[in-house]
């Protein structure tokens, strides 16, 4: 790891969801949901420690159930981002901070390790994420599919529900361009620890409100964040469906 700042990976987890309830502690396979993620994050080479901030006792014991660590957060925080600037706020000796979903469960540790090494190598970006090439049309025109666009520097230039670039003339070729011309934002993060517990602290931009992306008062407040492309994607669970084909799977 020489070269390579101390670096740290907080899951946030939620109780609550509106479309699974309780999905995070699902255990049809023999593991809670959690539990998958977690195992993911620590087979990162790169990164010194894992953690899990949780809103509620029920997925703390759940973790340390299964041998990992977890904390309690403020169950009335905004959002997961507030959650791990929570737990980062206790990590003074820790750079980078990385940000892991508790419901991907097929997570390649090998993106955590991405992440950390495109910010290691890019001081002027407070934050680092992934995208992957979109190939079908009705991702591309799905709002819960969340487009970027970046520069010839790997640097984004915009997020959002709405395909872009935005075709005025529309052809299928498009969706096979090489380069790919069109990517999907993946929900995983890295930031620097500092930055994190600042950008916390400034209000919603206008377009985070309109496109509901938190990603955007990163660009608002004029911060560069710091694109790295995968060609294979995790899945999220989302719904009943999500979690018995992902039981299936196993």
């Amino acid at each position: 790891m020489s070269g390579i700042p101390k670096s740290y990976i907080i899951i946030p987890a939620r109780l609550a969801s509106t479309r699974l309830p309780n999905k995070l502690l699902l255990k049809e396979t023999g593991k809670p949901l959690i539990q998958y993620p977690y195992e993911a994050a620590v087979r990162s080479r790169l990164a010194s420690g894992v953690c899990v901030a949780c809103d509620d006792q029920k997925i703390l014991d759940a973790v340390e159930g299964f041998g990992g660590k977890a904390v309690l957060t403020d169950p009335n925080a905004a959002s997961g981002t507030d959650r791990i600037a929570e737990v980062a706020a206790n990590l003074a000796d820790v750079e980078i901070i990385v940000n892991v979903q508790g419901d991907e469960p097929d997570l390649d540790p090998n993106s955590i390790d991405l992440l950390i090494e495109l910010l290691a190598s890019d001081p002027e970006s407070q934050m680092a994420t992934l995208a992957t090439p979109i190939h079908r049309q009705e991702d591309l025109n799905d709002p819960a599919c969340v487009k970027v666009v970046f520069d010839k520097n790997g640097r984004a230039l915009y997020f959002s529900r709405s395909p872009i670039p935005y075709p005025r003339s529309w052809s299928e070729d498009l969706l096979n361009a090489d380069p790919p011309l069109f990517y999907q934002h993946l929900g995983i993060y890295a930031y620097r620890r500092d930055f994190l517990l600042g950008i916390t602290k400034v209000p919603r931009s206008d377009i985070e409100k309109t496109e509901s992306l938190e990603q955007l008062r990163v660009l608002s407040e004029g911060y560069a964040i710091r694109i790295g492309v995968v060609h294979e994607k995790s899945f999220g669970i989302d719904t009943p469906e999500d979690y018995r084909r992902f039981v299936e799977s196993r």
